[in-house]
């Protein structure tokens, strides 16, 4: 049974390991449940940056609708002298668990997926809304290694304790000398 009348409900509550620029404004979604399992899943539509629609469809639990905030980078490869240069610009909308506190410490850890991975973490700051990084990190890799990985961002709090609030990640396959700006839908952390 489907209910395809739209409403709409404040913020993005898609989650996307999507690589395009997810800057667009909230969106109409449609509630639809499976007749298998009766759980319901939101659908809906987004241009990406080369302006054509694309569908992401995620499955929304009870209990668990809740935007988990965005991650602005921005990326670029000199190739002149094989280096890559990631900008963690800042988080926006962040959420985190009442358990870690009302302000806690937050950081952003990086991770190129290459065979030997390659790790990078932000500086802490107090969480808040929008939490402004502006920190640039470089690393010497050769283009053909790079296009084959992932960049997976992991939003980690330090205080009271460790533990990763929320994970996104891009694929590097388009790198170029001219910085690219991207938007990422934090989702949940995986098991």
């Amino acid at each position: 049974v489907s209910d395809l009348r739209p409403s709409t409900l404040p913020g993005p509550l898609d989650v996307s390991r999507s690589m395009f620029d997810l800057r667009s404004p909230p969106h109409r979604f449609m509630k639809r449940y499976d007749s298998v399992s009766s759980v319901p899943s939101s659908t809906s539509s987004r241009k990406d940056s080369q302006g054509s629609n694309r569908s992401l469809d995620t499955i929304t639990l009870s209990g668990d609708e809740r935007d988990f905030g965005r991650l602005n980078v921005k990326l670029c490869y000199v190739s002149s002298v094989e280096q890559i240069w990631i900008t963690v610009l800042h988080c926006k909308d962040l959420s985190w668990p009442s358990s870690c506190g009302e302000k806690p410490c937050i950081c952003v850890k990086g991770i190129l997926t290459l065979p030997k991975p390659v790790h990078f973490k932000s500086s802490t700051k107090e969480g808040c809304n929008d939490i402004e990084f502006m920190e640039t990190f470089v690393f010497a890799i050769k283009l053909q290694s790079l296009q084959a990985v992932r960049l997976v961002f992991k939003i980690q709090t330090q205080t009271p304790r460790k533990k990763t609030i929320g994970e996104c990640s891009l694929a590097l396959r388009e790198l170029s000398s001219q910085e690219s700006n991207h938007w990422l839908d934090i989702s949940p952390p995986s098991k």
